[in-house]
């Protein structure tokens, strides 16, 4: 199945681009495709864990299933003060 993934702030400067579509095996979860792009970037595999993620705009934990034409985001961990 094919998902359309946004990347934002710092996560789009590790990727090197703002989006993409990716093609992921029927049955994936957000939680594996966190795991692939971990395995691909190595910025995103020094965080502790998954950030918080949206599918189709609303948050999602590791475990909600993905489908056909899903947007997926990962929100990168904001600094401020």
């Amino acid at each position: 199945m094919r998902i359309h993934l946004l990347y934002f702030a710092s996560f789009r400067d590790f990727a090197g681009k703002p989006d993409e579509v990716r093609e992921l095996p029927a049955g994936a979860r957000v939680g594996d495709l966190w795991a692939a792009l971990s395995r691909e970037i190595p910025k995103l595999a020094a965080l502790a864990s998954m950030p918080p993620a949206a599918v189709n705009e609303g948050y999602a934990g590791a475990d909600t299933p993905l489908s056909e034409g899903d947007e997926v985001a990962f929100l990168p961990p904001v600094a401020g003060g």
